[in-house]
């Protein structure tokens, strides 16, 4: 077909829309977005040229993120323009519907063989835009997409289906010897909403192909949408896709039209990131809901025992397990509980007592070494690391003792890295060597090892063979001995959270406090980019200043909970064996449990990146 037909290029007059994002978001959050009266909601705000659909104010973070994905989608685009030549066209920018139009014209010319910010024809409930179009060949009509991400979607190894970035298209792709594929469950599945789409408009190719560039911006990475497995078990992308978006539409369609709501709030894991999360929090604590204490599957299974309420599970003896299901449909609904039922009920009486943490252990087992050394480290996404920040302690060593941050304040992704880094690690492996030196044992420590290991082996894998950065060798036998010690793990181990893990919230029971009221890592993000000048604006050194004092308090909170933990001050935390039940049944300050329009909860399938 040489356009789209004409009765798709405009949708019906409040017609649901989903873009493919949904196939990864929260189904009450989707039914949020859609709900006309949830804008009147604390913390949601309308926006303009956006039909009934309300969001809440944009988080800075968020949108950062999103102007750095636009500025890296505008840099492909040249390069495709570059590489491509008269093949190559750009829709103009415009509005939807012009741009619809104008994908349609390009589409249509027989010279054009791929079509950069291409907009599809609005339909079936879908909306959406690829990066990229390729025409699939002169046998098939049809059209391959190729969306542009701001994240990785490769990683060393093999396997991977790529092309060259002049040759973006499947007949250009071999199996790669140097990367193997990253799953992105997002990418996928939006590349499966964007086949959906050109099927539709009578443009999809024969071969369900769809391809993805990532931050590395050196090759299209190519998936076979029909093939499996996809996100989960048994599917494949297409049909994982085909299962979410029409549950989405059907909640969202729910939402719009004011009919019973298939979603309600349950509390998730993506909830901590959610703009949406004060209005269903308000609910949340209004129901006293299970999911507080009891988040995902769990609160589904115990809800199928009638156990709707912190209060209600709160009141439970573990001793006697958990009442027989009753009469309720789920998947999940009334099954054994994947966590202990004595933690269950322990962070149900906890959180009714407003206790922030509950010892699971007599007392916490932290290695302790007589040098030690706390390491945090703050980086801009994907972009880099810039500040190495160390705290060292214990026995001297000859160097001393106290906070240094090993930072670079040109702008990431910069090469001045690798020198930051590089004296970094020649500090830390100087304390190694001079506690090795005395006979004196020797322990590192972060919070949740992740983003540390990450940058570790990612300013070894950037850098190389510059001066002074390790080996891979190294590195890894750094990661992997006893002296690189993560606390995250620890204090899962030694203690119940009923306000959860992150370093914020637990230091402060061992007595830190973090000289910044607004210390976060959102808020760094945006602290760096105006110390450094990012935004064109001239560098402040004063947001270098609060930096270096973030990163320093990280450090020393890192410090203050480790030395806690293996303190006797620790032992004042109650065990889960102390608390004790409230009175059984209702009170003024919990109210009667509300009863569920549906099973269905926010607890949907999750993105896996």
């Amino acid at each position: 077909m040489s356009s789209f037909p004409d009765d798709r290029s405009v949708p019906a007059p409040g017609a649901v829309l989903l873009d493919a994002a949904v196939t990864t978001r929260c189904r009450r959050r989707v039914h949020l977005e859609h709900d006309p009266s949830a804008g009147r909601a604390v913390g949601a705000t309308g926006v303009s040229d956006a039909g009934q659909v309300v969001l809440p104010e944009p988080d800075p973070g968020v949108e950062m993120r999103v102007a750095d994905a636009a500025e890296h989608r505008a840099h492909l685009a040249a390069r495709f323009a570059a590489e491509l030549g008269a093949a190559y066209r750009r829709v103009p920018d415009g509005r939807r519907s012009e741009r619809v139009e104008a994908t349609s014209a390009l589409v249509a010319d027989p010279a054009v063989r791929a079509v950069g910010a291409a907009e599809l024809p609005p339909g079936e409930g879908r909306r959406g835009h690829a990066e990229l179009l390729v025409r699939a060949g002169d046998d098939d009509g049809g059209w391959y997409p190729v969306i542009v991400v701001r994240h990785r979607v490769s990683d060393p190894g093999a396997g991977a289906i790529t092309s060259p970035l002049d040759r973006p298209h499947p007949s250009a792709a071999t199996v790669d010897p140097d990367r193997r594929v990253r799953a992105v469950s997002r990418d996928v599945l939006r590349l499966a909403h964007l086949h959906r789409m050109l099927a539709a408009a009578g443009l999809g190719a024969r071969r369900a192909w769809g391809g993805v560039v990532g931050l590395d911006a050196d090759c299209v990475v190519w998936t076979d949408l029909a093939a499996g497995p996809g996100q989960e078990a048994g599917r494949s992308p297409l049909d994982t896709y085909d299962r979410r978006f029409s549950d989405r539409l059907a909640v969202a369609t729910a939402a719009r039209s004011g009919g019973p709501a298939l979603a309600e709030p349950s509390r998730i894991t993506e909830c901590r990131r959610c703009p949406w999360w004060p209005v269903c929090e308000s609910e949340l604590r209004r129901a006293d809901d299970v999911s507080l204490v009891v988040r995902g599957e769990d609160a589904l299974r115990l809800r199928g025992r009638g156990i709707t309420t912190v209060r209600t599970l709160a009141a439970l003896d573990p001793r006697q397990g958990l009442p027989e299901p009753e009469g309720v449909v789920g998947e999940n609904a009334g099954g054994d509980l994947s966590t202990d039922l004595r933690e269950a009920v322990a962070l149900a009486r906890a959180w009714r007592a407003d206790v922030p943490l509950v010892r699971r252990v007599h007392r916490p087992d932290v290695p302790r070494g007589a040098v030690e050394v706390d390491v945090d480290m703050e980086s801009l996404g994907e972009d880099g690391a810039y500040l190495w920040g160390v705290l060292l302690s214990g026995a001297d060593v000859g160097l001393e003792h106290g906070y240094r941050g090993f930072a670079t304040w040109d702008p990431v992704p910069t090469r001045d890295e690798a020198r930051s880094f590089a004296a970094f690690w020649s500090w830390l492996s100087d304390v190694r060597r001079r506690a090795a030196d005395r006979g004196l044992s020797f322990r590192s420590y972060c919070y949740n090892e992740q983003a540390e290991n990450r940058w570790l082996r990612g300013s070894v894998e950037r850098f190389g063979g510059e001066p002074g950065i390790p080996s891979t060798a190294e590195v890894e036998a750094f990661i992997a001995s006893d002296e690189w010690i993560d606390l995250f793990p620890a204090v899962s181990t030694s203690f119940l959270c009923p306000h959860g893990k992150g370093l914020k919230r637990v230091a402060p029971s061992a007595g830190f406090a973090w000289r910044d009221p607004e210390a976060g890592g959102e808020n760094s993000m945006r602290w760096y980019r105006r110390a450094v000048g990012l935004d064109g604006e001239a560098p402040e050194p004063a947001m270098r200043d609060r930096l270096l004092v973030y990163n320093e308090d990280d450090v020393r909170a890192t410090h203050a909970l480790r030395t806690w933990m293996t303190s006797d001050a620790v032992l004042a935390v109650p065990h889960l064996d102390d608390l004790r039940p409230d009175e059984p049944g209702p009170g003024p300050d919990r109210p009667e449990p509300v009863e569920r329009v549906s099973e269905a909860t926010c607890a949907g399938p999750r993105p896996s990146g």
